[in-house]
């Protein structure tokens, strides 16, 4: 049986070697020189912005703003719907799959973190972590300086309030905030 590459394991949701297998670093780094790259555009070069997002994402609509400076791991595992909006420094750690819906705004400073260490001392130092999946439905807003964690859907039509940390599911049609984030009530 062939052993299975640390990216294989990423994709199963299992401890891998994040910080030292030469393809996930080498994959990595020439993410960091596409993001580099598209943050150095001229903010009013539209189309420039979005070819270059095109070539980086995995999935995106045809209508879509992603403000700049902008920050991810890999980018072939975002997803973005149609009429996405992000603003400033949006951080997307995208081991595993991050998918966003149609109509998704996201406000400045928010941060998506598919990644994950563990508790055991001597995993974390050996560089291994874990990578779960993000879901974002459609027609949410997401408020300033918001972290969703590993493994976190949040449903459709809802708004998340700025500052929160999202550590669990959002069901749909929620207002939720708060840290952790919880949700308030039903809209």
């Amino acid at each position: 049986m062939a052993m299975m590459t640390e990216k294989e394991k990423c994709r199963w949701g299992m401890l891998y070697d994040a910080n030292y297998d030469r393809e996930l670093v080498e994959e990595r780094q020439m993410c960091k020189d596409i993001c580099h790259e598209y943050n150095l555009v001229k903010p009013s070069d539209l189309e420039r912005r979005r070819e270059i997002l095109r070539k980086l994402l995995g999935k995106t609509g045809k209508e879509f703003l992603i403000e700049q400076p902008f920050y991810c791991d890999y980018g072939y595992n975002i997803e973005i719907g149609e009429n996405f909006y992000s603003n400033v420094n949006c951080v997307i750690l995208d081991g595993a799959k991050v998918k966003f819906g149609d109509n998704v705004f996201v406000a400045p400073n928010c941060g998506f973190y598919t990644a994950g260490h563990p508790l055991d001392v001597k995993q974390r130092t050996a560089g291994l972590e874990y990578a779960k999946p993000i879901t974002i439905g459609n027609n949410v807003w997401i408020g300033a300086q918001v972290c969703v964690m590993p493994g976190v859907t949040i449903g459709d039509n809802c708004v998340i309030g700025g500052g929160s940390v999202v550590t669990k599911d959002i069901p749909a049609n929620s207002l939720a905030y708060g840290n952790p984030c919880r949700v308030i009530r039903e809209i």
